[in-house]
């Protein structure tokens, strides 16, 4: 494993090691440092952990922002979806940590498990429990007061599922049988249709395209995504003609109905409304707080639109910074998929990474006019009880896959002091790593640094030699000039007697 140890007796600028790194910038950052702190085994981790993290804050400030209006007008109090929202926040930190340190293991024993009770909670959907149909959509259950989402769990547990199975089969992926059983039919199929009977469209491609990303990461030949490419395909143009409502957000994306504004049709409204704030927002944003269109203009600001406030009141800089972050999540998502030696581990990253980048596309093209509107949450940012815990669940699964890639453990584990960890973290000059056992060193470590005193030993003992000798000629020297003075020979060293 890796450790962090001072490098003395070197200034920025000058020989040795330090030297041009140093020159490269007086804070310590360079091109080298982070490239090498990016290639460490930790990187993916501090990557999921920071851009997870700063994503989640920035959706707890923006929903406060955006539904302090709303909120005032419905309950007379401006935080009672934000108080909500933080509930929901604390409850899915608390589930993440746990499940950051869950084995990979233990997530490949509880493959079956989830899938089993994914499928039960999808269809608790349509009993009693069930809360029934909400904005078109029926895919909410009851339980102690609270609505919850089952669909949201079912993209957790299909990950694990999937990646779990297809890890077993690596070998008989040529055969679409073995490939597709069970995890197409009857897993997908059953979970898929029970969301799709509850009108979420948006939820049920998300689902499948987890089962396809999954499927094209775990090897399936390429022939065989064209045939289900086409049936998805059809499967989708059939739901979405078969739905009214469907094809007037399909129309109204392709055509130019909203071009009279936002009145101009029924649809448009919140099209038009979400484009005018993006418009407001410009390149600095009004200010946090200042938005215009969360005052009753844009439905739903602090959920599905909530890109459109963030753009309004931080502006574009405040749009980049989420898609930058969205993409640190992917390239942290990429490297465990590279690093990775457990097929498990490969293909649910994997999963993982299609689920939220997908996720993210849908809800960032409905806001910004590039897709129709198709109600998707933004991950980890829009405000909503069941998609924040089952993303912040999702995320923990992806922190224990980064904590088993080769070395990470080691270097995480093997440091007890936070302090240190956080130095690990931090691409320095100041601080390097070098490869160094961090509790008793082995046997080998120990051999090296005993090799490099005795070096050090040696050399101060020939510094010292031959500065006795110098000494030794300069004193003959003298002695020499003394006697020549005297009138007689001087005395010198000859085979160790004075003569």
């Amino acid at each position: 494993m890796t450790s962090i140890t001072r490098q003395r007796g070197l200034r920025p600028g000058g020989s040795g090691p330090r030297g041009s790194a140093a020159q490269a910038g007086d804070g310590g950052w360079s091109v080298t440092t982070v490239g090498e702190w990016l290639r460490s085994p930790v990187a993916p981790y501090y990557l999921v952990l920071a851009s997870v993290s700063l994503l989640t804050g920035l959706g707890l400030v923006m929903v406060l922002s955006a539904s302090s209006v709303g909120s005032y007008a419905e309950s007379g109090n401006s935080y009672e979806v934000f108080l909500d929202q933080v509930i929901y926040a604390g409850i899915g930190i608390t589930l993440a940590f746990i499940a950051s340190r869950v084995p990979v293991s233990w997530w490949k024993r509880l493959a079956w498990p989830a899938a089993i009770l994914a499928l039960l909670l999808q269809a608790l959907v349509f009993t009693p429990l069930g809360v029934g149909e909400f904005q078109g959509n029926n895919n909410w259950i009851s339980v102690g007061g609270r609505t919850l989402q089952p669909s949201e769990f079912g993209k957790v547990a299909m990950v694990v599922f999937g990646a779990a199975v297809l890890a077993s089969k690596r070998k008989v992926m040529h055969k679409i049988g073995h490939a597709t059983i069970p995890l197409v039919f009857p897993v997908g199929l059953v979970l898929v249709g029970l969301v799709m009977q509850g009108n979420d469209l948006g939820t049920g491609m998300i689902l499948l395209a987890i089962i396809v990303g999954l499927l094209w990461s775990a090897g399936l030949p390429g022939r065989w995504f064209a045939g289900v490419g086409a049936v998805i395909g059809l499967g989708v143009a059939y739901l979405a003609t078969g739905s009214a409502n469907r094809m007037q957000r399909i129309q109204i994306w392709l055509g130019d109905i909203c071009d009279g504004g936002p009145h101009a049709d029924p649809g448009c409204f919140q099209k038009v409304h979400a484009e005018w704030a993006l418009a407001d927002g410009g390149w600095w944003g009004l200010g946090l707080g200042e938005s215009r269109e969360k005052w009753g203009l844009l439905p739903e600001p602090h959920n599905d639109f909530i890109l459109a406030i963030i753009g309004e009141e931080l502006g574009l800089g405040g749009t980049f910074a989420v898609l930058g972050l969205f993409a640190v999540l992917a390239y942290a998502c990429f490297r465990i998929v590279s690093q990775a030696e457990d097929p498990f581990t490969r293909l649910a990253a994997s999963g993982v990474m299609v689920w939220m980048l997908v996720q993210a596309l849908l809800n960032i093209g409905s806001v910004i006019g590039m897709l129709p509107i198709i109600g998707v949450p933004l991950p980890l940012v829009s405000s909503g009880g069941s998609a924040l815990i089952a993303a912040l669940l999702g995320m923990g699964f992806l922190l224990s896959l980064a904590r088993s890639l080769p070395g990470a453990a080691e270097s995480m584990g093997g440091r007890t002091s936070t302090l240190r960890r956080t130095f690990a973290a931090i691409p320095s000059t100041t601080w390097r790593r070098t490869a160094r056992p961090s509790v008793g060193g082995s046997a080998a470590a120990r051999s090296t640094a005993g090799a490099a005193r005795r070096t050090r030993a040696a050399g101060a003992a020939r510094g010292t030699s031959s500065n006795r000798a110098r000494a030794g000629a300069r004193g003959d020297v003298r002695s020499s000039a003394r006697s020549s003075a005297r009138g007689r020979p001087a005395k010198t060293r000859r085979g160790g007697r004075i003569r």
